[in-house]
């Protein structure tokens, strides 16, 4: 498990080690061009494809994509129905590119929704390429903060049904959450111009660089991300600290 940013300072380089996105702008992309919805999907995987190589390539750690959160199951139902099929078929292809690759994949969220087969596959997949030791690529699908906090609880109870309430602290209810085997996100992107977080990894945001484009996802490519990479660098990330103790040699700076 990796420790949380609010309890102790975390390191911080030149490229982010975890980059959370949320893809977002793809049906937009499609209505501009006076195409279906769908399209939009389907040229967004392209962009899935290019981003995770771009990451790869400049030594990103990790990669969270929000595809499907636990409210996209409120759009229309021909929509949702393209969405599971285009899952399922990036768990077949895509996969064995990753593979070759040394990328690890995993998938978080509420799996019990999904299909037996998409299940199925999905295990199949964190299965075959565990063992790798590059990108690890994380898909949030089904996925929601407010659930990941909830299941995390449940969980934490249920291993510890006398657990004493005063005793409880973010080390204890951390090693539950969903993504307790990555690192916080340095780095939050949100393409398509919104301006939220939309439910997406609650906890694990507390501390990220937010960026936000209006580019939608379709059209987000390597000079987009290195744009974002950029304004990263331009951060000061202070983590509750001073900017005098930021930039102070280690062991040498004063008090907040």
């Amino acid at each position: 498990m990796h420790i949380s940013s609010t309890l102790a300072i975390p390191e911080t380089g030149y490229v982010p080690a975890h980059v959370a996105i949320i893809m977002d702008g793809n049906g937009r992309w499609a209505t501009q061009r006076h195409l279906p919805r769908v399209a939009g999907h389907s040229r967004g995987l392209d962009a899935v494809r290019t981003v995770v190589e771009a990451c790869a390539v400049r030594g990103v750690k990790y990669l969270t994509l929000f595809a499907f959160s636990s409210e996209n199951w409120r759009r229309p139902a021909d929509e949702v129905t393209f969405l599971m099929r285009l899952f399922m078929m990036s768990l077949r292809r895509e996969v064995v590119k990753m593979h070759a690759n040394n990328i690890r994949l995993k998938v978080v969220g509420d799996l019990t929704r999904f299909s037996p087969r998409i299940q199925q596959l999905i295990a199949d997949a964190e299965r075959r390429t565990a063992g790798n030791t590059g990108l690890t690529v994380t898909i949030a699908a089904n996925y929601g903060g407010r659930w990941d906090l909830l299941q995390a609880v449940r969980k934490m109870l249920l291993q510890q049904p006398m657990l004493d309430p005063s005793t409880i602290e973010e080390s204890t209810l951390a090693p539950h959450l969903a993504m307790a085997y990555a690192p916080e996100p340095d780095l939050f992107i949100r393409t398509g111009g919104e301006q939220r977080i939309s439910n997406f990894l609650l906890w694990q945001l507390a501390y990220s660089e937010l960026y936000f484009t209006d580019v939608f996802w379709p059209d987000f490519d390597a000079a987009e991300l290195d744009k974002a990479f950029a304004s990263y660098r331009q951060r000061e990330r202070r983590f509750g600290r001073t900017s005098a103790q930021v930039v102070a040699p280690s062991g040498l700076s004063g008090t907040a």
